[in-house]
């Protein structure tokens, strides 16, 4: 019992000691970290303020704001270390060889903030345009600084990684998509009145573009038909839909017209043994 006590009285004594040598450069470290982290709050807020009166994005005066505020708790935890006395050398070998180790593992995340901030900064494109991407067709949803999701006709949502949107070629149609048609018509067929019928049509369709005018004209000569191309602009969201009305009208105003569709023909001759 004896030795417990005095166990427990040796372990009063330290406490005491430590509190006794210790007790200001705690509470001045208690005190400065508390004044970081308020500092930061109101430092952060007007940063942001400041940078939401220029034309800087919106996403990245937030980002800004947000690494200003940990650069400024990051320094007050550094003079907090110092004030208790504990050498911070160590702490940022540690802390650089954590970076590089946690930059290779996330070498792919850190390229695609990267790309994001160049995004954001150089503005390609904005919420609401459709653009192409390795192929990938969608309208422009939101933007962040990993990754950019883009919506299409059929309501799917689609993720791109932002660093696929620098480096690459990117196509941007704005808030309209380019539908390409064509319809072969006979040879003995009238190839203007033709181009007028699909015209006509397309005038008539509630979805094709009224700001970029459709374009009409002979695409090429086939082997059995004259080959009418045309090309317009609709809306994103209604691709496939106006694309598929489109061509049912033309189709129904050339049979209106009398206008033929040919079938391919094949001329074989049958060659006999000469003698």
């Amino acid at each position: 019992m004896e030795k417990e006590l005095e166990e427990v009285g040796h372990f009063y004594n330290i406490v005491i000691e430590f509190i006794t040598n210790y007790s200001f450069q705690i509470i001045g470290a208690i005190i400065i970290m508390a004044i970081g982290v308020i500092a930061s709050k109101y430092i952060h807020k007007y940063v942001l303020k400041l940078l939401l009166k220029t034309t800087i994005d919106e996403t990245l005066g937030g980002f800004i704001a947000n690494f200003v505020r940990f650069l400024v708790v990051a320094m007050m935890a550094i003079l907090a270390l110092g004030k208790l006395g504990i050498s911070i050398a160590p702490f940022i070998a540690a802390l650089g060889a954590i970076s590089l180790t946690a930059g290779l593992a996330l070498q792919g995340s850190v390229s695609n903030f990267a790309a994001g901030i160049v995004l954001i900064a150089t503005k390609p494109f904005k919420i609401g345009d459709t653009i192409r991407v390795h192929d990938i067709y969608g309208e422009v949803q939101e933007i962040k600084l990993a990754y950019t999701i883009l919506i299409n006709e059929n309501k799917e949502q689609i993720t791109i990684p932002n660093k696929y949107m620098i480096g690459d070629v990117l196509v941007n149609s704005y808030s309209y998509r380019i539908v390409e048609g064509s319809v072969g018509i006979a040879y003995n067929s009238k190839s203007e009145k033709a181009i007028k019928l699909i015209k006509d049509v397309l005038s008539t369709c509630q979805d094709v573009s009224d700001e970029n005018e459709p374009i009409i004209g002979i695409e090429n000569f086939g082997e059995s038909s004259i080959n009418i191309g045309y090309r317009y602009w609709v809306p994103t969201n209604s691709f496939f839909k106006t694309q598929y009305a489109v061509n049912l009208k033309v189709l129904e105003a050339l049979n209106d017209a009398k206008i033929v569709i040919p079938f391919p023909q094949r001329e074989i001759r049958m060659l006999g043994d000469e003698k």
